[in-house]
């Protein structure tokens, strides 16, 4: 739901360490390449490439000293061949320099997709194995940014950085070695300004690391704007907040783009002083060859590779400006990977594993004694001593006050959190030593605000069992009072509902998440006030849906109406994270001044 909030967040606090190019840092990044082992074989091929591109990219200038030095005369030895000979060789390499590219960029394409895609999928299923309260301290955009900015991040690397930054380094070698062969006096000349080069690059690289990583940042947070908005697109209307929200996402956006033109104004003066150190160098040794050509000492031939081999290490160099830039970016991108893949997740099934018998609950739950504290919040105890004993069958209601604990017990029943003190078991047996994933298919929740997928009815409904035939889905339908009203609808079961379930109305959502939990047949049923902003029509076809799926289940049901829990087998009265008042409703509505007895009064009084 959109809400307002201080864009101004202290990102010192979110934001992880800053990312320098050091040894620890490019080997905890080196373990990203795990992903690449499956795809070896393409990958060396890659690499058998860029070596041949690099290489034949630096036989150009030889042949050129040999076709102007033959058009000299001043060739001799056995491959002493005219200038229309050595031109058709020339070409003919250009020609396998042209094929050379085209596989290497193909092999790293491919291992750089498949790579990319194995991360993906690794990232979003641990991402979705994270215990609930990993997502109640960060937000969806900043979680959908993880795996969608910092993983194209990581793609731009595999697939064109390493290979530039390796095809730079051998013809930053190979045409080292090749001008040193021609002139070692003038080589050393150009290589003078290497230690130039090092110092701007240290003197540049802090800001642009800075600047590149509070971009990223930036972007995400406007990217969790309209998340956010579109979410709440409902409150955003009814309030009349467009001006706000565009407001809003302007606001960012424009702080993006401070941020980018600040990045791009250090990264310009990075890259230009780079070429004016390099390039310079060049006009240098040209200089000093020309004079060298003056008293014989050089051949033109000889000159003109020189400079050509010197332009293109000079063009390596300077590249790698950007491409440092990039590695910087690349590093806290996978840092932020990196610690969502270290992060300690639920112990669930990723497979579709069936319920094993010795796992199988009858519907017995005690509760014992619980104490409980979000972990966002250790200094508030939500929970602070509750005692329940269920048995099979039962429905128990769970009354109280806002705050007073009722959804943190639901969610304790469901494992989403575990107790800080106290156990729960469930016929006899300790939660904790029953699988998650064992326990949760026994339990099924209907809350009061229904989210459904964007997808059909029938593929909303059937969300509790992947694998029910139409006939099953109908049936489950039928119980829920929802049948009728979906074959209203022309598509029928196959209805698109829209984002979130938006194309049916609140009534008709409640229904298909109850027909959902009937067709899971679950063993325990959780009701979060399932009925309490319903009108008076849509709550009774829900609460006799409810009826239906409560028969021969144990069920605990969080009521605002306490007209809907009269019949409950025990009623908990919560006041303040404890049990205040326990029994069925004549027992309770008898208690003189009880908590039960004044809210009962209170609806009365309102109805």
């Amino acid at each position: 739901m959109a809400r307002p909030r201080d864009n101004t967040r202290d990102t010192n606090k979110e934001e992880s360490p800053k990312v320098k190019i050091s040894r620890q840092s490019v080997q905890e990044a080196l373990e990203i390449l795990k992903y690449l082992r499956p795809y070896k074989g393409h990958f060396i091929t890659g690499l058998i490439f860029i070596a041949l591109s690099s290489g034949t990219t630096m036989l150009f200038p030889m042949l050129l000293k040999r076709l102007i030095d033959s058009a000299n005369g001043t060739i001799t030895g056995p491959f002493s061949y005219g200038p229309g000979t050595i031109a058709l060789v020339m070409i003919g390499l250009l020609l396998i320099q042209m094929v050379i590219s085209f596989c290497r960029i193909y092999f790293f394409t491919s291992v750089g997709e498949h790579a990319v895609a194995d991360m993906r999928k690794d990232i979003y299923r641990r991402m979705i194995m994270m215990p609930m309260d990993f997502f109640a301290q960060r937000r969806v955009g900043e979680l959908s940014s993880r795996i969608t900015a910092d993983v194209s991040q990581i793609q731009d690397a595999v697939t064109t950085v390493f290979a530039e930054i390796l095809r730079g380094l051998l013809t930053l070698i190979i045409g080292v070695a090749f001008i040193l062969y021609i002139s070692p006096k003038m080589t050393l000349l150009m290589l003078s300004v290497v230690p130039v080069i090092i110092v701007i690059a240290l003197v540049f690289s802090k800001f642009i690391r800075k600047l590149s990583r509070e971009a990223q940042d930036q972007l995400a947070e406007s990217g969790t704007v309209v998340q956010e908005t579109l979410q709440g697109i409902a409150n955003v209307k009814s309030f009349s907040n467009e001006w706000y929200e565009i407001n809003r996402y302007n606001k960012s956006i424009s702080n993006l783009v401070k941020l980018a033109i600040r990045n791009g104004r250090f990264r310009g003066l990075f890259i230009s002083s780079m070429l004016f150190s390099v390039f310079g160098a060049i006009v240098l040794v040209v200089w000093y060859g020309a004079g060298l050509m003056q008293h014989g000492r050089l051949s033109f031939g000889d000159l003109t590779a020189f400079v050509i081999c010197t332009a293109f290490v000079g063009g390596t160099l300077a590249g790698f400006a950007e491409l440092y830039a990039q590695l910087q970016k690349t590093l806290g991108a996978t840092q932020r990977v990196r610690e969502l893949l270290k992060e300690v997740s639920e112990d669930v099934s990723v497979v579709n594993s069936q319920l094993q018998k010795e796992f199988k609950l009858s519907g017995n739950v005690s509760i014992q004694g619980i104490k409980f504290s979000y972990p966002s919040r250790k200094d508030i105890e939500v929970i602070k001593d509750i005692s329940i004993e269920v048995k099979s069958g039962q429905e128990i209601a769970i009354v109280g006050q806002s705050g007073a604990g009722k959804s943190t017990l639901i969610s304790l029943l469901l494992r989403f959190y575990e107790p800080d003190k106290g156990k729960i078991l469930f016929d006899g047996r300790d939660a904790a030593s029953i699988p998650l994933t064992q326990l949760r298919k026994q339990v099924a929740l209907v809350p009061q605000d229904i989210l459904l997928f964007g997808g059909n009815i029938f593929e909303n409904i059937a969300y509790g069992k992947p694998e029910a035939t139409l006939d099953e889905v109908k049936s489950a339908a039928k119980k829920a009072n929802a049948h009728d009203f979906i074959t209203s609808f022309p598509e029928g079961y196959y209805t698109m509902v829209g984002e979130r379930g938006i194309q049916l109305s609140g009534g008709q959502r409640q229904r298909v998440a109850i027909a959902r939990a009937i067709l899971k047949d679950p063993v325990i049923l959780l009701l979060d006030e399932a009925t309490s902003s319903l009108d008076s029509e849509s709550e009774s076809l829900v609460q006799e849906a409810l009826q239906n799926l409560m028969q021969n289940r144990t069920s605990f049901v969080i009521a605002h109406r306490l007209s809907t829990i009269r019949k409950a087998d025990q009623i908990i009265v919560l006041e303040d994270g404890k049990v205040k008042e326990r029994g069925t409703h004549k027992e309770l509505i008898t208690i003189e001044e009880g908590l039960y007895r004044n809210l009962n009064k209170l609806q009365l009084f309102e109805g």
